[in-house]
């Protein structure tokens, strides 16, 4: 992670129903009923999506099925852009090879792993033999709670006994190729980042990592490049107008072109 690391840009594409959307990450539940709180839904579909990330040349983004009914719209994306996606949301052993053999270059996981609220490291190590390390991604979203980052899981509502700190990112980077961090506190409220958080990511985490929750604006995206010490990537969602907020996605995309020259 050292030596001239550049912080990216990592594109989402969130998936409900089948659906492209942007929700408040907080509200997501399992409830009947209940529906979360929902920023944005797309006419556009999933591929369509992907093949404007393809377009761009974007890599490294993630595709994430939040709750039922998604794998067909997840297949769309990651097989429009081979390569160029990760697929999250309900992977397991059984059906993680489908969405790699399909296009994905990595599948996400967290509840799988974060079973009953510990790390089950006989369910992280059978991922690891089944997908590899080079194409696993652990999801340690997280919830703050006291003075720590707690990961939660079951959509984000339940709460782990396991803590986002030095020592969990060093354990856990042994068996994955990559970190995605949400701040759940902050997703998809659009009124700025978890400070704390990003610096902790930028300071710890000895593999690459991708931050996700509040960035709404270029300063947003400063202050990640800054405290995440170009270490940290980010991903963009509800803000963006691609996703009917008020970022411009193309200025995005020439601030990080600009920033690699």
């Amino acid at each position: 992670m050292k030596g001239g690391k550049k912080m990216r840009f990592r594109p989402c594409i969130d998936l409900r129903n089948g659906k492209v959307v942007q929700i408040v990450g907080g509200t997501l539940t399992r409830k009947k009923g209940k529906a979360p709180v929902t920023n944005f839904e797309s006419i556009k579909s999933s591929r369509d999506y992907a093949e404007i990330y393809k377009l761009d040349n974007l890599t490294g983004g993630h595709v994430i099925a939040l709750g039922p009914g998604n794998q067909e719209a997840m297949i769309d994306a990651v097989s429009a852009y081979p390569g160029g996606l990760q697929a999250g949301g309900g992977i397991t052993p059984d059906n993680a090879l489908r969405f790699l053999d399909a296009g994905a270059s990595h599948v996400i996981v967290t509840s799988y792993v974060f079973s009953a609220g510990k790390v089950d490291m006989e369910r992280l190590k059978l991922l690891v033999k089944t997908v590899g390390k080079e194409r696993l991604v652990l999801d340690l979203s997280c919830r703050k709670r006291g003075d720590d980052f707690w990961i939660v899981t079951d959509r984000w509502q339940t709460f782990t006994d396991v803590t986002v700190n030095p020592e969990t990112l060093a354990r856990l980077s042994g068996f994955c190729d990559e970190f995605l961090v949400h701040g759940v506190d902050v997703e998809g409220r659009m009124r700025g980042i978890q400070t704390e958080l990003v610096e902790l990511l930028g300071k710890h985490a000895p593999i690459p990592v991708t931050y996700a929750g509040g960035v709404s604006t270029m300063a947003d995206i400063d202050t990640v490049e800054r405290l995440g010490q170009g270490r940290v990537d980010f991903t963009i969602g509800s803000a963006l107008d691609i996703f009917g907020g008020t970022l411009p996605y193309a200025a995005v995309i020439k601030k990080m072109e600009n920033s690699a020259k």
